[in-house]
């Protein structure tokens, strides 16, 4: 099984390597190397040799019809149909078997401080594992929660590298409001994910401040090498996110939140909390006051409306005001006394 289980790791290693555009056109050498690398943490040739490589190539083109060419003007390997991923092709029972094995012993250290945050997605990799039965036959008696890739996340590599490098980068984005395509140059400090989209976090130096910018409206992004590269000495990720819902912060003081939910909004509210800052003030057999240390933005504002007539903003006034013109706004829509 750990043979079997090796190769079809290898075998997701140089397909990703095939499909990366940014560094096309890999060695037999680089191929092996990355493999090396990612399974045993070396590339010196000791566990992987190049015919090992040799035959992964070809039992993929065998095994799963990849359309892998090799082209001798560049010396390295290429998808004939750059559109192919082995991602596309169904698991076969020994991936399965293989996926079950590495679950198992993840699901070992779920709970340990460095997974603590990957905890969920464990768990629902777990779930739908332990499920056992094949795809069609699953549909028919469950659903798993499911979300669509809107483009992206295909950029998080090099914006990690220049991060990594601390490089700045170019690249072309349209925003909600102008729906206009603008160049932008920024020295990225963060990437960061909200609600399955990616976000990154970076200095504008014409600016003299911090931006954000969603992935999925990102296009044709370059690492630049030569430019010199502006950072601000003092940002700090988690204090930066301390006290905002989702991806938007910016600078300003902090509020004392307090909402009133009813006895079936408590609940929900309890389970699931609106912020890690959420503390119990206060609780009866009909309300509970909860209270949060939130910077007032348009995440929190949204998650408020989305409870409807089951919650009360107590204070501040500020984020009372903003609640009930939002529902001023929809009375006139919907044409309420």
């Amino acid at each position: 099984m750990p043979h079997i289980k090796n190769a079809l790791i290898r075998f997701r290693i140089i397909d990703k390597m095939l499909r990366n555009k940014y560094r096309p056109f890999p060695s037999k050498k680089e191929l092996r190397e990355a493999c090396e690398e990612s399974l045993y943490g070396s590339i010196s040739g000791e566990h992987i040799c190049d015919s090992t490589i040799e035959k992964d190539l070809f039992n993929m083109k065998m095994e799963h019809d990849a359309p892998i060419k090799y082209s001798k003007r560049e010396r390295g390997y290429f998808y004939e149909n750059p559109d192919y991923s082995i991602n596309d092709i169904p698991l076969t029972e020994d991936e399965l078997h293989s996926i079950k094995y590495a679950v198992d012993t993840l699901h070992q250290f779920k709970d340990a401080p460095f997974f603590k945050e990957f905890g969920n997605a464990i768990d629902k990799i777990v779930d739908r594992i332990s499920v056992g039965a094949s795809e069609n036959e699953i549909n028919q008696f469950i659903q798993f929660e499911s979300a669509t890739s809107i483009g992206g996340n295909e950029y998080l590599p090099l914006l990690l590298e220049a991060i990594q490098r601390k490089k700045q980068v170019w690249f072309l984005y349209t925003s909600y409001i102008k729906a206009e395509e603008k160049p932008r140059k920024v020295s990225p400090l963060y990437l960061k994910e909200y609600r399955n989209r990616w976000y990154l976090i970076s200095y504008d130096g014409n600016q003299k401040d911090i931006r954000t910018y969603a992935l999925d409206r990102i296009d044709s992004p370059k690492i630049l090498e030569e430019d010199e590269t502006f950072y601000p000495g003092d940002f700090d990720a988690e204090n930066y996110f301390k006290h905002s819902m989702g991806i938007t912060s910016y600078k300003g003081k902090s509020n004392k939140i307090t909402i009133k939910a009813n006895r079936v909004a408590s609940r929900y509210i309890k389970s699931q909390p609106i912020h890690e800052s959420q503390e119990i003030k206060d609780e009866t057999k009909d309300f509970t006051l909860f209270q949060l240390t939130l910077l007032i933005s348009e995440e929190l504002i949204r998650t408020i409306l989305s409870y409807g007539s089951e919650i009360e903003i107590v204070e501040p006034d500020e984020l009372r005001n903003v609640i009930q013109e939002r529902i001023s706004g929809m009375n006139k829509l919907y044409k309420l006394n």
